[in-house]
């Protein structure tokens, strides 16, 4: 039989794992008998452990959430996947740097050699995290309880347009992180439209207002797409603004690879066909730009202006 140190660590591990055990079935899974599963659920209990009874026919035990966080138990994939997650927390807009640095600190120190050096081998940068630009962790924990209750917020907007500096009265609809930044998708209630607000920007004011009956996405769209899309400057989906086709002289596998969201259909050995989106005209010239190949215009005619108003000016430039 294990000592009782090493079984008590067997069943925090297994309560940790569902929400419900029997205890019969954990009897059987630490080979003890049922007695010995209730004195070691009393143990863990004087450590702090809110392990509560289940009613039914069989009984059982549950670990529940308590005023205080006790001490956790993970696994080597939880402990690494932990390690990770906080070591990537900086780059993610959530404010959140300072708290997740102590955090990954507390977990390494307890944790095994063997992982340590797993996880002191992993260097990442934050690539695009954009410094001064964090969302106040507190703002997004608010924001995500009145999106789960259906709660109308009310925050100050510091947005950068001629609707900044305003109370606003937004029904929130989801909490979405993008490239670093964290914005509110939401029904303005005084504008009757839907808008996105950065989180970096808004103070929110207390306390809610009513509940409200949650709206649908216009066209129905996912709120990744919407989200996508209203930074992009499209009115419908997620689709850019301004968008070409050409026939460009190169391979497929030579134009993927920098294709990022665009459209890459191949054509043969060296030709295929490209979709590309952009702000403007000019900024979908300028991306056909990039390839130094020649291409075919399909269409629209708005791209054939554009290519050739750039080329008016290029030539002016050259001939300076």
């Amino acid at each position: 039989m294990a000592t009782t140190s090493a079984r008590l660590l067997s069943l925090l591990s297994l309560l940790q794992t569902r929400r419900d055990w029997p205890g019969q079935l954990l009897a059987e899974r630490l080979d003890v008998s049922e007695r010995t599963v209730r004195r070691d659920v009393e143990r863990l209990r004087d450590l702090g452990y809110p392990i509560g009874a289940v009613k039914g026919p069989d009984g059982g035990y549950r670990l529940q959430a308590g005023a205080e966080l006790p001490p956790l138990l993970f696994d080597d994939g939880q402990a690494v996947a932990l390690a990770v997650a906080l070591r990537t927390a900086a780059s993610s807009g959530a404010g959140i740097g300072e708290d997740a640095a102590r955090a990954l600190a507390t977990v390494r120190q307890v944790m095994p050699s063997r992982l340590r050096h797993r996880i002191d081998a992993l260097q990442v940068s934050a690539v695009g995290d954009r410094r001064g630009a964090q969302a106040d962790p507190q703002a997004l924990v608010a924001l995500a309880a009145a999106v789960r209750e259906h709660e109308v917020v009310r925050f100050d907007y510091a947005g950068g347009s001629s609707e900044s500096g305003l109370a606003r009265r937004v029904e929130p609809h989801h909490v979405v992180t993008r490239a670093g930044r964290w914005y509110l998708v939401g029904w303005d209630l005084d504008r009757a439209d839907w808008r996105v607000f950065r989180v970096d920007r808004l103070t929110l004011r207390t306390p809610n207002g009513p509940r409200f009956t949650p709206r649908e996405l216009p066209g129905g769209v996912s709120v990744d797409a919407y989200l996508a899309g209203t930074l992009r400057g499209a009115t419908t989906g997620e689709e850019w603004p301004c968008q070409g086709e050409v026939v460009l002289a190169l391979p497929a596998a030579a134009v993927s690879p920098f294709a990022q969201d665009w459209t890459v259909e191949d054509l043969g050995a060296d030709r295929c066909r490209l979709v590309v989106g952009s702000w403007s005209w000019a900024g979908v010239v300028a991306l056909l730009g990039r390839y130094e190949a020649d291409f075919e215009v399909v269409g629209p005619p708005e791209l054939r202006v554009e290519l050739q108003r750039t080329a008016e000016r290029f030539s002016r430039a050259a001939a300076q």
